[in-house]
């Protein structure tokens, strides 16, 4: 994978792509957007360190490179991660990316907020212009996950499937408990390192449901298609045979990981058993369907910010001079602070 950094005066931008056939498309702005009737292609969306694929109307695939641009400094309230095409436009990584890198074989993108062993709690910020991924904050301080021995940090990539949204005002038919109001979360255990803002495509394998005060919050297990051993992994059984003890870790981290903060453990639906791939898609798809109501405003939006550039009949779509003046009003991008050393304790619960 080539790797491009690229400094300006007042933003960091990174640009990663895969190797192979790779091609970088120069689209025009209405050959980048994309109405809701039609979701399956690449809405000119940003993932940042791989190259997501586009559906044409004779289903050819076109490969495309993304890039980020943080904006403030690292370990701080004000930091930012802004996402752009392969034009320059800048794009929602909830609402832009589309939700499908190929939809006959059922491979998702996937937005990475936080890689595997770190703790930083970066997440989606669902109700922001452009929605940025920035740090979670508690108290007034950032949020950073507690290390539960044994595990250090998260034990996984962990993201969200972009036009995906779990509605508060659904009641699950299963669970009994409604949507949590983000993005569904996923679970990469492929073997690579992700980037934070990295967007990768997925193949699902199964999902957990977690209850989490009160709310469903499904956590689905994916493996990204460029690990060597992706062909192997087809639905959650095999995950339990080929890497004994993961799932088991994945259902003790998500009941423990709060422990820490003072919050009982995590409650879960179906006795904490994890789902298979047919159901776990059969909820990714629906998420989508609560997605496109929300876009569309057939279903209120509460506090959650719908700007985008590449929804075509959404009226929440915006102009990229609109845009830009987004992520020009945030701070300029400066070094980092330390994180703090306390970060690194580890709990025993």
């Amino acid at each position: 994978m080539a790797l491009r950094r690229a400094h300006a005066s007042c933003s960091h931008s990174l640009t990663l792509q895969s190797t192979g056939l790779n091609l970088l498309v120069n689209l025009h702005d209405e050959e980048m957007g994309f109405p809701l009737s039609t979701p399956t292609g690449s809405t000119g969306s940003t993932p940042t360190s791989s190259s997501t694929k586009e559906q044409t109307g004779q289903n050819k695939a076109v490969d495309m490179s993304f890039t980020i641009e943080e904006r403030g400094k690292p370990n701080t309230l004000d930091y930012r991660v802004f996402f752009r095409n392969t034009e320059g436009k800048y794009v929602s990584p909830f609402h832009d990316i589309p939700i499908y890198a190929d939809e006959a074989q059922n491979i998702f993108h996937a937005v990475v907020e936080v890689p595997r062993w770190t703790n930083a709690k970066m997440e989606i910020a669902t109700k922001d212009p452009l929605n940025p991924l920035k740090q979670d904050i508690k108290k007034g301080n950032l949020r950073y996950v507690a290390n539960v021995f044994p595990h250090k940090g998260y034990i996984w990539n962990y993201g969200a499937i972009p036009q995906t949204w779990e509605d508060p005002g659904h009641k699950d038919r299963d669970t009994g408990c409604c949507g949590d109001n983000d993005p569904i979360d996923i679970c990469d255990i492929g073997y690579k390192v992700c980037s934070r803002g990295e967007v990768i495509k997925v193949k699902v394998l199964g999902t957990l449901a977690l209850i989490d005060e009160g709310e469903t919050d499904w956590k689905v297990i994916v493996i990204n298609m460029e690990d060597p051993e992706a062909n192997n992994f087809n639905n959650i059984d095999d995950v339990r045979r080929l890497k004994p003890g993961y799932l088991e870790a994945t259902f003790e981290w998500f009941k423990k990981y709060k422990v820490p903060d003072g919050k009982p453990e995590n409650q879960f639906a179906f006795n904490g058993e994890f789902k298979d791939r047919d159901f776990a898609l059969k909820t990714v798809k629906e998420t989508h369907e609560f997605w496109k109501a929300l876009l569309s405003k057939k279903t209120n939006a509460g506090e959650l910010n719908c700007t985008n550039t590449c929804v075509t009949d959404s009226p929440f779509c915006c102009s990229t001079t609109d845009a830009k003046a987004v992520v020009d009003a945030a701070c300029a991008f400066g070094p980092e602070d330390p994180i703090p050393s306390t970060v690194d304790k580890w709990f025993y619960v």
